[in-house]
Order: structure tokens, then C-alpha cells, then sequence
């Protein structure tokens, strides 16, 4: 009994002190983007920082204008969303209750595997076959685009949707199923009317997963959308997301210079941006536990 006792209260201490340890580390990223990114607002207006159309931080004088870089991750992002959410939540339901036992297990293994693959060969794969087939199909100068890198985005989003809101789904009582049946209801009105809601907290939480790696991806998008930082007019227009930005110059820039910095300031809008649709979220979250 004793220890029992003692293991539970080990264990205990080991969850308290890895969660402390989670605020710690993430308070000191935000501590370190703040240090950085004030030293630039210091020297840089912070309106022209977010209205400015031009980012040509090399030149003379130099552009620290993020607007275009905050649209072309706006147009990746809801491009990716549109098509990974309704997909993988239909996905989802489809796995966990409509699929026979042994192709659902399949699809199950199937779509974790696919969350395995590195971005790298996902932009890789994007560039050698989806850009091409983009620019064929709609005609246009150049596949490399928001719609390209939309679509790849979305592949890599919807393992993440799919297999948590699978397990959010099954997750669901089956007194509520079953009740639902005994009073009439088909089974498509039990998914739509019972299970749906129920499940809504878990699928909203996989949701938020699944753009979060969306607006956090870097190497698939710069490969494949084009890398031209200006505010496009359509989906099919190339665009520079914020993640590509710090990736592709960081390691150009001189330490401590006004580019050096102005990534950091990029790094601390992102930041700011994410805080944001989580918390959005977790608001959304509360209201429909309640």
C-alpha cells in the first residue's frame, strides 16, 4: 500500500513538473521574440510594420512591410482549411461508423502513417507532381501558388483531423447512439444530430491541431508556392507566408541588424496570431461544454 502510494505521488509530481516545465519553455520562446522583436518596433514603426506593402529588407532604403507575407499565409491557410476540415471530418465519421471493421482498421493505420511523413517530401512530392498538373489544369503562368501549396497543406493537415476526431467520435457513449435509434431516428440523423454534437469538443480540438500545422508549416510551402512577397489578387497567384520568410533569410541576415531583427518581429506576429486562434478556440470550446 505504501507503495502504491508512493508511485502515485511520484507520478503525480512528474505530470506537475513537465507541465510547469511546458509554461517555462514556452514563456522563454516568448521572452526571447519579445526581446527581439521590440528592439525592431524601437527603430520601426510597428503600422508601417503590419500595413507596409513591400518586404525588400536589403534594399536601400530598406521595406519591412509584412502585409504580403501575413495575406499569403491568410490564403494558405484558409485554402488548406476549407479542404482539410469537411474532408476529414466526413473521414472521420465515415472510419468510425459506417466502414467495416477490417477496412476501418486498415484506413485507421493507413492515415497515422501518412502524419509520418517529413514536409520535405511532401513539398517534393507538390513540386514534381501537383505544381505541373495546377498549371496545366487552370491554365495559368506558373503552378507554383497559394492553391498548391493550399492543397499540399491540406494533405498534411487532415491525418491529424481525421484521427483525432476519429477517437473523439468513438469516444461518444453508446447510450446515445442507441437511444437515438430506439426513438426513431436513422442513422444518418443519429451522426448529424447526436453524435456530432457530442463529439464537437474533440473534433474542434483536432481542428485547431490540424491548422496549427498548417500555419506552423515551413518547408512544404516554401517549395511550392512560389516565394513572391506580394499581396496576391487570387488563390493562384504565387505568395511568401510568414514561416518561409524566417527560413529562407534568417540564415542571410547579420545578428543584431534591422533584417535580423524584423524576422524576429515576424516570429512575434505568428506568435501573437496563434495565441489568438487558440484562444478563439478555447473560447468556442467552454461555450459548447456549457
Amino acid at each position: 500500500m505504501l507503495s502504491r502510494n508512493f508511485t502515485d505521488s511520484l507520478i503525480e509530481k512528474l505530470i506537475f513538473a513537465c507541465g510547469f516545465a511546458a509554461i517555462i519553455l514556452v514563456s522563454l520562446i516568448f521572452f526571447f521574440l519579445l526581446r527581439e522583436g521590440l528592439g525592431f518596433f524601437a527603430q520601426y514603426n510597428i503600422k508601417e510594420f503590419i500595413s507596409g506593402h513591400f518586404w525588400y529588407p536589403t534594399s536601400k532604403p530598406a521595406g519591412f512591410g509584412i502585409l504580403p507575407l501575413i495575406m499569403g499565409s491568410l490564403f494558405v491557410t484558409l485554402g488548406a482549411a476549407v479542404i482539410a476540415v469537411p474532408v476529414g471530418v466526413m473521414a472521420a465519421f465515415y472510419i468510425s461508423e459506417v466502414a467495416p471493421v477490417a477496412v476501418r482498421d486498415i484506413l485507421k493505420s493507413g492515415i497515422e502513417l501518412l502524419a509520418a511523413i517529413p514536409s520535405v517530401v511532401i513539398g517534393f512530392i507538390g513540386m514534381v507532381t501537383l505544381v505541373p498538373l495546377v498549371r496545366v489544369i487552370f491554365d495559368i503562368p506558373t503552378g507554383l501558388s497559394a492553391f498548391s501549396g493550399a492543397l499540399m497543406l491540406a494533405f498534411m493537415a487532415m491525418p491529424t483531423i481525421v484521427s483525432i476526431s476519429e477517437d473523439a467520435i468513438r469516444s461518444v457513449p453508446g447510450t446515445y447512439k442507441e437511444g437515438a435509434l430506439a426513438l426513431g431516428a436513422t442513422k444518418w440523423q443519429t451522426m448529424y444530430r447526436i453524435i456530432l454534437p457530442a463529439a464537437a469538443p474533440g473534433i474542434l480540438a483536432a481542428v485547431m491541431l490540424g491548422i496549427g500545422r498548417v500555419i506552423g508549416e515551413t518547408m512544404a510551402v516554401m517549395m511550392i508556392t512560389g516565394n513572391a512577397a506580394a499581396i496576391p489578387d487570387t488563390i493562384f497567384d504565387p505568395v511568401r507566408t510568414m514561416t518561409a520568410t524566417i527560413a529562407a533569410e534568417m540564415g542571410e541576415t547579420v545578428k543584431g541588424s534591422m533584417h535580423y531583427k524584423g524576422l524576429f518581429a515576424i516570429g512575434l506576429v505568428l506568435f501573437v496570431i496563434t495565441f489568438i486562434i487558440n484562444f478563439i478556440a478555447d473560447s468556442f470550446l467552454n461555450r459548447v461544454k456549457k
